[in-house]
């Protein structure tokens, strides 16, 4: 069975596993403890964004890190949105409607903190997932990234199947 729960301490380790999974598969170098304990966990810490865990039973399975753009914030790129900024799930569950119910419950909880719209900068690779999710392709691009900006205008809008 699939559940998705808050980050909680006793789920900091498996979440910084995860990470570093992740972002090996995304071929990214860059150190995973030095940004998760330097940047991610003190910006969960100050409610500049939001982590939510999956599991499988009671083994971790992924995650997503959610934030609603803000001014304050040092990554805000469409203030007032939501930003839909990582999400990952373990290769075993993927294409088992996994993402799909990580991605639905950061929108559910953006809109439950006001946001109405939501946007991703989706790796290459990613993209027909969130087409798939009712995010448009836009011509706005993030250099930083080096990433199409995609645009959900109504989160209450579902995935097709």
């Amino acid at each position: 069975m699939l559940k998705v729960a808050p980050l909680r301490d006793v789920a900091l380790e498996d979440f910084k596993t995860l990470f570093a999974d992740y972002y090996r598969e995304l071929g990214c170098d860059d150190d995973c403890g030095h940004l998760t304990d330097e940047y991610i966990i003190p910006d969960l810490l100050a409610g500049l964004l939001k982590i939510d865990m999956l599991f499988s039973g009671d083994a971790p399975a992924g995650f997503v890190i959610y934030q609603r753009d803000d001014i304050d914030n040092d990554w805000n790129f469409k203030e007032g949105w939501g930003d839909i900024r990582e999400i990952y799930v373990v290769p075993s569950l993927r294409r088992t409607g996994a993402g799909t119910l990580l991605l639905y419950t950061a929108e559910m909880r953006l809109r439950e903190s006001g946001v109405t719209k939501s946007y991703a900068l989706p790796a290459l690779g990613s993209e027909p997932f969130f087409e798939a999710c009712g995010y448009r392709k836009t011509e706005d691009y993030n250099a930083d990234l080096d990433s199409l900006v995609y645009v959900k205008e109504n989160l209450n809008n579902h995935c097709k199947k």
